[in-house]
């Protein structure tokens, strides 16, 4: 009994040592990331709250949360960077579901699909969007190309879809890039998937969407969700490609924030950080919930 309760004892000493030794490994990375984020979030908080010296604001107020509500544009934005994440996101996921079961297919012939699924991911978002707007625009390569054929009159003919209502210059862009990261997410938990459950699958006579249904679904959901979370995180608060491929009115929130905060006048700054800081409450939600989703899976009290 003593010898057991020396070993616990050595067990319990030897595990916080462990925990002593990664956390002040981690400490270097934490403090940066923390210093970094977490003052530009107490800056941001202050000059929300209407703490701005440079301008002559010195009291807090949400008097700027407000002004955010209440502007006519506010909830066009909102509603309108909704639409855009929301559709780029299920695409996404849409086709990387089926880009990820046709490539885990075929990577015992062809290894290289495993590669050239790397590939746009070094790629940035921004020079994504310059290709689009070289190939889609009314001046660019495809409506040249079509004019060229005689499907189109002129280059003018071309259907708009750089800077239209739509936005499908935007959604392009995005579901282009996260297609390859969300298949490579799942291919990491195709590939690692206990093969003996499909062969029982089969031997149970299920068909290939029963097999899907209730083997893979569940082993992939919460890889899934996680991707689909960081995915649709990026594209509601990402700035440069509606930037650069969206219409001027309307705008996405983001969009909206950066007008706010660089426009000449001084005290429109504070609106355009609480818009920002609205931006990141609203991704936080979404956070959250699929945070509870994933918990819920892997417990069991998710039907899926």
């Amino acid at each position: 009994m003593k010898r057991f309760a020396e070993t616990s004892s050595d067990l319990v000493r030897s595990n916080l040592a462990w925990r002593g030794r990664t956390l002040l490994l981690l400490l270097p990375s934490l403090l940066i990331v923390v210093g970094l984020f977490g003052g530009g979030l107490i800056l941001g908080l202050m000059q929300a709250a209407g703490y701005f010296p440079g301008s002559g604001a010195e009291s807090f107020t949400l008097e700027h949360f407000k002004n955010v509500f209440i502007h006519p544009d506010f909830f066009s934005s909102l509603l309108l960077t909704f639409y855009v994440s929301a559709t780029s996101t299920l695409l996404a996921v849409v086709f990387s579901l089926i880009s990820a079961l046709l490539v885990m297919s075929m990577l015992r012939r062809f290894n290289w699909l495993h590669l050239v699924m790397q590939i746009p991911l070094v790629v940035p978002h921004l020079l994504i969007a310059t290709a689009i707007l070289f190939l889609l625009s009314p001046t660019g390569f495809l409506s040249r190309l079509a004019h060229a054929l005689q499907l189109i009159e002129s280059p003018a003919g071309f259907p708009v879809l750089i800077h239209d209502p739509w936005l499908l210059g935007v959604i392009l862009v995005y579901v282009w890039k996260e297609i390859p990261f969300l298949t490579l997410m799942l291919l990491s938990v195709l590939l690692n998937l206990d093969t003996r459950l499909l062969q029982v699958g089969k031997t149970l006579k299920a068909n290939r969407w029963q097999r899907f249904r209730f083997i893979i679904f569940p082993s992939i959901f919460p890889s899934l969700s996680a991707g689909t979370l960081i995915v649709f995180a990026y594209s509601f608060g990402a700035f440069e490609v509606p930037y650069l491929l969206g219409q001027t009115y309307p705008m996405t929130l983001p969009v909206w924030a950066y007008r706010q905060y660089s426009d000449i006048d001084l005290m429109s700054r504070p609106e355009g950080i609480a818009a920002g800081l609205v931006i990141a409450l609203v991704i936080l939600l979404f956070v959250f919930i699929a945070y509870a989703l994933v918990k819920k899976s892997a417990s069991g009290r998710l039907p899926i």
